[in-house]
């Protein structure tokens, strides 16, 4: 498929039809909050092969959980300042109902 500009951050790809460049620095920021997550799944597959009591691994999986939901909250507010904004910015209002159904799935 070919890319199509959409004049921000994002234009067309595979998935949902879209990219994303980001910076260095969020890169950066995502990928170790991920290598921290992975982190915590391996501990909790260690921990469940060694037998470990149900409570301590419940723990380490409300941690993970609520590092998952962490992440999720920087790439919402870095999604919502800059491709919702640009996006409007254009008159693009399909970005709006976009994120409506995304704060959808978010809030199962």
């Amino acid at each position: 498929m070919a890319k199509k500009e959409t004049g921000c951050c994002c234009s067309e790809k595979e998935l949902s039809g879209k990219t994303k460049e980001r910076s260095d620095e969020e890169k950066k920021d995502l990928i170790h909050r991920l290598n921290r997550i992975e982190g915590q799944i391996r501990g909790i597959r260690r921990m469940v092969e060694e037998g470990v009591y149900c409570t301590d691994i419940l723990t380490q999986v409300a941690a993970a959980n609520c590092a998952m939901n962490s992440f999720s909250k920087v790439m919402l507010s870095n999604h919502i300042r800059t491709c919702v904004a640009r996006d409007l910015k254009e008159g693009n209002e399909e970005s709006v109902e976009e994120l409506v159904a995304l704060l959808q799935k978010l809030m199962k």
